[in-house]
């Protein structure tokens, strides 16, 4: 009978890595809203699922322990470590976030950030996505940023709460020439696995569309390559913009310092 009730709490335990990923893969392949698959069945249920796992598997080590042969608690232990290395991952993401402000949208340049297209914004409106806002707009003056969970915020910009989070995030001076910078950028972009969705060297912004594995959040980018101060050299600006989401856990910032990082290095190299 222990033997089986530790059996019984390690199945349980191995379990619950599929239904995280189960709920993360529904979200990507439209099973289900985004809302459902991480705000109800991660969020909501995840916790409940864990802690019943965790007590299962207490169970099973104890009565495995309690008395000779002390048969399955090895099994019982690892039916245990699991539901716990669960929570421990979700207190480094909760205490990670304690330090991320909720934003999804964040720009290299808050003085002049690019500015999506139109043919971009239909897109984003398709999906009924997160409002574009004004970088230089109060960050509290938006509907999203009511009530007194954002008061800290209040009367600094949505640019200057990004910066203040983020201060790596700065323009790409570049002595390459603006048709040679674009087109290493374009390159870059196409490189990440990003959805191109256009590449105006006219303009010399091109825009794309990210999606995360799991998920399949989609993220908006714009690369902006401009001509520099001096003559064949060129500045390039970038903007992230999640569609979902209040926050976005720093995704933003990451992928554009990725990004930039790996423009520099192909620029530096041709």
């Amino acid at each position: 009978m222990r033997l089986l009730i530790a059996r019984f709490a390690l199945v349980l335990s191995l379990l619950l890595p599929f239904w995280f990923m189960g709920a993360a893969l529904g979200v990507k392949f439209d099973l289900w809203s985004w809302r459902v698959g991480l705000g109800v069945l991660i969020i909501q249920w995840g916790p409940r699922l864990l802690i019943a796992a965790l007590v299962v598997a207490l169970v099973a080590l104890v009565a495995t322990l309690a008395r000779a042969p002390r048969t399955g608690w090895r099994a019982a232990l690892v039916a245990l470590l699991i539901p716990a290395a669960g929570f421990g991952y979700l207190a480094y993401v909760r205490a990670q976030s304690a330090d991320i402000p909720p934003i999804h949208d964040v720009t290299t340049n808050i003085e002049d950030p690019p500015i999506y297209s139109p043919a971009l914004m239909t897109l984003r409106d398709a999906e009924a996505a997160n409002p574009v806002a004004d970088v230089a707009a109060p960050l509290t003056s938006l509907p999203a940023y009511q009530g007194p969970r954002f008061a800290p915020l209040a009367g600094k910009s949505l640019g200057q709460v990004g910066q203040a989070a983020y201060p790596a995030l700065k323009s790409l001076a570049t002595d390459v020439a603006p048709a040679e910078a674009f087109a290493a950028a374009e390159a870059e972009v196409r490189a990440q696995g990003w959805t191109v969705v256009s590449a105006d060297a006219t303009t010399g912004q091109i825009e794309a569309t990210a999606e995360t594995f799991w998920f399949g959040f989609k993220d908006d980018v714009a690369v902006r390559v401009r001509a520099a101060g001096s003559e064949g050299s060129s500045m390039i600006d970038m903007r992230s913009t999640s569609r979902v989401g209040l926050g976005d856990l720093g995704a933003n910032a990451a992928r554009i310092e990725a990004y930039m990082t790996a423009l520099s290095s192909r620029l530096a190299a041709d």
